[in-house]
């Protein structure tokens, strides 16, 4: 059931922060400087202890919820639960929202200037993974002087950096919100990200990652890529009910042009996606998804890369989400409860697939309205 939206936190401006500190990166490589971008949402308290860190997924940014100026159709990704009044009160908290780095919205990236050569960096910016994200998170609350987050939140990939949070810096983080997530992806989930990534990589104007000095997009290869995650994040429920086998003429054409709904759906959130987001990013992303694996330093054991952890937990997974099951939540919350941590979990009943975690449902913002209400600030 849809939840009627409230009011919304209104117009926001998106900032910089600049570090100049090398970063050391997983893969041995070493950003001298970066950039950030960044919005925030409420206000900090006199104690720094309000602050909540949203973490995005895949082709999510920094732009949480509100508007722009200059476009009022520009709602942020998780407008619908970020705001007064809403289940992420900023009335209550003070919450931020970043472009992660390698990202295509302001942060450095791919199709940043690289100081040394004067070109974009394209194939040559290195390979980030979720734990070198939380190193610059960690710089960011540094730079806005907070010392601990009430809470750090995410779906998806953005409910793994929130898991990554707790094992990194377990004293800097009081509350994880684990939603849509996993701990590590299953073979099927690598499969998908390495079919999207040839699809790029093999699209002529892709020119081995260095598509900007030629002056086009691997466009093709981008919409493919853009397609096939989509189909992954609908489920065959929400995907019947919406579109069917519905005729877009009504009758068969007998041809390869598109002919029913959901070709022209698919396509249209492929070229959509191929006019906003940096190929480059997003193969930077998906090796991100697939090179997290918390337990894998600990022989595998999921139990044992949780022994320091110190955070309450909120893990929340969606029953038809296929690509992220409840499964992959659950096995979350038994290595949580191995190690004694304090871990409310439920399994919300949605017809809206791995994407549920962005809806409107009225049970999971109460359950989550629920959890943020009784964090004390």
């Amino acid at each position: 059931m849809l939840m009627q939206d409230s009011n919304s936190f209104g117009t926001v401006t998106p900032q910089v922060a600049r570090f100049d500190t090398p970063l050391h990166l997983k893969s041995g490589a070493v950003l001298d400087s970066y950039e950030l971008v960044y919005e925030t949402y409420g206000e900090l308290n006199a104690a720094r202890s309000n602050a909540v860190l949203i973490c995005h997924a895949l082709s999510g940014n920094h732009h949480l919820a509100g508007f722009y100026d200059d476009n009022p159709k520009s709602a942020g990704w998780w407008n619908n639960m970020i705001g007064p009044g809403k289940s992420i009160d900023t009335q209550k908290f003070f919450v931020i929202g970043v472009n992660n780095l390698g990202g295509c919205h302001g942060s450095t990236g791919p199709a940043s200037i690289d100081a040394r050569s004067g070109k974009c960096y394209g194939p040559n910016f290195p390979v980030v993974t979720v734990e070198d994200w939380i190193q610059t998170q960690v710089r960011l609350a540094d730079y806005l002087g907070i010392d601990q987050f009430a809470a750090v939140a995410g779906g998806s990939l953005g409910g793994m950096q929130a898991l990554q949070w707790t094992l990194d810096f377990p004293e800097r983080v009081r509350h994880a919100l684990v939603i849509a997530a996993a701990a590590k992806l299953t073979a099927q989930n690598i499969a998908f990200n390495d079919v999207a990534r040839q699809a790029i990589i093999t699209d002529p104007d892709f020119h081995g990652g260095d598509y900007y000095s030629h002056g086009v997009i691997p466009r093709r290869g981008l919409r493919l890529a853009r397609m096939l995650g989509h189909i992954t994040y609908l489920s065959d429920d929400s995907m019947a009910a919406k579109f069917g086998r519905e005729l877009r003429n009504g009758t068969l054409a007998f041809g390869y042009e598109v002919e029913f709904e959901i070709e022209s759906y698919l396509r249209y959130q492929g070229d959509k996606f191929a006019s906003q987001f940096d190929a480059n990013t997003y193969l930077l992303m998906t090796k991100a998804l697939d090179y997290f694996d918390p337990a894998f330093p600990h022989n595998n054991d999921l139990s044992a890369a949780f022994r320091f952890a110190k955070t309450n937990f909120l893990v929340l997974s969606f029953t038809t989400d296929w690509r992220f099951s409840p499964e992959r939540s659950r096995a979350i919350v038994r290595a949580l409860l191995d190690n004694e941590l304090n871990v409310s979990y439920a399994e919300i009943t949605s017809s809206h697939g791995h994407d549920s975690f962005l809806m409107e449902d009225r049970h999971y913002h109460r359950l989550v309205r629920a959890y943020m209400d009784n964090i004390v600030v």
